[in-house]
Parts: structure tokens; sequence; C-alpha cells
């Protein structure tokens, strides 16, 4: 198989792989000496560009241990890394689209977010999260466990990166947990504007349709690989990186920022809201 431009599915197997590595004690180095293979050729697989055959991968994840079912399940992933976009099942209480969303934000130095209905994700405080996760399709006892994951997706929130959140106004409107929790996460969306690394931008509900009826998105701009589309369900994730896609998501990011309220105008909305809480 040709070396070619890492892409998301790609990319979890290399992480998948890099950690299948780890578990073995070897090193990269030591486990390409074993395989006779150049260490650049590993290092690709490592960091989801290619370059192996079938019979390859086989030959390199029975190295490392694996067993029947991982190594079946790894095999199958590297080969649908040569597919278009990446959809992702969950396997048990906390999604696993949760778990490969939080790993890319992480490596990316951009992220825009737009949200239809509610505080998008990283802007969300734990108590409105839970009663999100409580409403959502979740069991009971697997909300905390989804709370925590989305709490940690937080921690990215710091300078060294770029994010840009567009909301519709009538999600300012949700008292999600009552209104203690409503006007809690008001007061924190005005907190968090304020950081010069976060513009958040609200559109009004005087504009009528606009360009993000389609639905909730988020895209990811990374140093090394090209954006990450991702886009939410009840039951799944997916997730692309093809051109097309990455360019018609883009023209609907430049036509929401048409439409919405700057800075200063988003938290004089927010703030109206807010003070007839009071």
């Amino acid at each position: 198989m040709p070396k070619r431009e890492s892409n998301i599915v790609g990319r979890e197997f290399g992480n998948a792989l890099r950690a299948a590595i780890a578990r073995t004690g070897m090193t990269q180095r030591g486990l390409a000496e074993e395989l006779d293979w150049d260490e650049s050729k590993l290092s690709d697989l490592v960091n989801g560009k290619g370059g192996a055959t079938a019979h390859e991968i086989e030959v390199l994840l029975a190295y490392c241990r694996l067993s029947l079912a991982d190594r079946r399940h790894m095999l199958a992933l590297y080969l649908e890394s040569q597919e278009k976009g990446y959809l992702l099942f969950p396997e048990d209480g906390v999604p696993d689209q949760l778990r490969t969303l939080i790993n890319h934000e992480k490596e990316s130095d951009e992220v825009i977010a737009w949200s239809m209905s509610l505080v998008p994700g990283l802007l969300q405080i734990p108590e409105y999260a839970y009663a999100i996760a409580l409403a959502g399709p979740h069991e009971p006892e697997d909300v905390p466990k989804v709370v925590a994951a989305r709490m940690a997706r937080t921690e990215i929130l710091r300078p060294g990166r770029t994010f840009t959140f567009y909301m519709h106004e009538q999600a300012l409107w949700l008292p999600a947990g009552g209104e203690e929790v409503w006007r809690e996460q008001l007061a924190h969306l005005l907190r968090m504007s304020v950081r010069q690394y976060i513009n958040l931008h609200i559109i009004p509900r005087s504009i009528g349709a606009h360009a993000g009826v389609a639905g909730d998105f988020r895209v990811m701009k990374f140093p090394k690989y090209p954006p990450l589309v991702f886009l939410d369900t009840l039951n799944c994730g997916l997730f692309f990186d093809d051109k097309d896609t990455i360019a018609l998501y883009e023209d609907r990011v430049k036509k929401l920022a048409a439409s919405a309220l700057n800075r200063e105008e988003s938290r004089a909305v927010i703030d109206n809201i807010l003070e007839g809480l009071q």
C-alpha cells in the first residue's frame, strides 16, 4: 500500500499501534529491526500515513502480541483508512467518538464550532452538561462518565489555540438543569468570551433562516494535517477530512460569520438575557 497523506482513520490506527508497541516494551527502532524494516516505514504507520501491505500489517500486529480479535480489528481499521470519512459507533458508556474527538482537539491549533440549540460542549459547565446528558440517549448510570469525559475536553481551552464558537440565540434560552444552572451557564459564557483566544459569536433569531440550519458541526485545523470535520449523532460520530467535505463546511463557516454578531454585540445579548433572570 503506497504511503499517502495522513488522514483521520490512519491516525486512529497509528494511535492504537503506538499503544500496542508501548505495551511490548520495545522501541519503534527495535521493532523495525525485528521486522527488517526501515524505521521510517514504521514511523509512517504510527503517524497515520500508511505505506504497508495488509500482509505486512498482519505480521507487525503479530509481533506486537495482540490477540486475534484485536489483530482483526486493527487490520480492518487499517484497510478502512483507504476510504473517505470515518464512521465511529460507541462500544460502552462513554461514546468512542467523544474519546476520538478529544484526541484530535488536543492536536489541533484551531477549533471552529457551530451549535444550533445547545451551548457548545467546550463551553458547558458540569451541571449543564449533566442535564443535557441525562436527557440524551445515555443510560443513567453512564451519565457521570459522559460528563467527566466532556469536562476533560475543556482542558484545552487555554492560550496556544484559537477557538471560534458560533451559537444560535435560541440556544441561550434553553434552561437546561433549571434556572440556577441556566443563570450560571450564561455567566460562564460571559467569563469565557473575554479571553482573547476565544471568539464567541451569536447568530440572532431576527435573521430567520441561516447557513447553519442543516445541523451542528465542528471544524478542527492542525499544524501538520488537513482540516477535520466532526458531526455528532445520537449513537455515532462522523469524521471527514476529504477536500470536498472540508470546502463545503468552510463555506458554511464563512456564511455563518457573515450573519453573526460581533464579540461585543454577542456579549450584550447574553448579558441582557442574564439580567432578565436576576
